[in-house]
């Protein structure tokens, strides 16, 4: 029940982000969720695409430094309160959130969260077990 998200490291310059996006619109890739972080000097540009083999081949062909790595898209129940008792079942299980963003889905009565854990296989099977919705990639990556 995991997804995989594509990591680009970009340079914290005007253009660089537009680069990005002209590749993958070019390669036919639809960004479906996207979190940028940055420092002075370089950025983290992460994504959960539709084609996530087409993204990393078109960016790597244009000179980006590509990642992919392993998180989980969780529903998490869309209400005051929803997030944090996700969160705080997670934190008495002792498993750390390393970072986390939302995934917009206009079909849902829930929010779609995308986790990137210290342990996704614990975080993944902690949240099954107590009745949370875990997206799979392939459907993640179509929605």
């Amino acid at each position: 029940m995991h997804a995989q998200q594509i990591s680009v490291f970009l340079e914290n310059k005007a253009g660089r982000l537009a680069e990005v996006t002209n590749v993958l619109s070019q390669s036919g890739v639809n960004i479906r969720a996207l979190s940028l972080a940055d420092t002075s000097d370089f950025g983290i540009l992460r994504l959960i695409v539709n084609n996530n083999d087409a993204a990393v081949d078109a960016l790597k062909n244009a000179g980006f430094t590509v990642r992919k790595t392993q998180v989980a898209a969780v529903e998490v129940p869309d209400r005051p309160g929803g997030l944090h008792e996700l969160l705080e079942y997670l934190n008495g299980r002792g498993i750390n959130v390393e970072y986390m963003y939302a995934f917009v889905t206009p079909t849902k009565n829930n929010a779609l969260m995308i986790f990137r854990f210290d342990d996704t296989d614990a975080a993944v099977s902690a949240l099954l077990e107590k009745g949370f919705a875990v997206i799979d990639g392939e459907t993640l990556y179509t929605m």
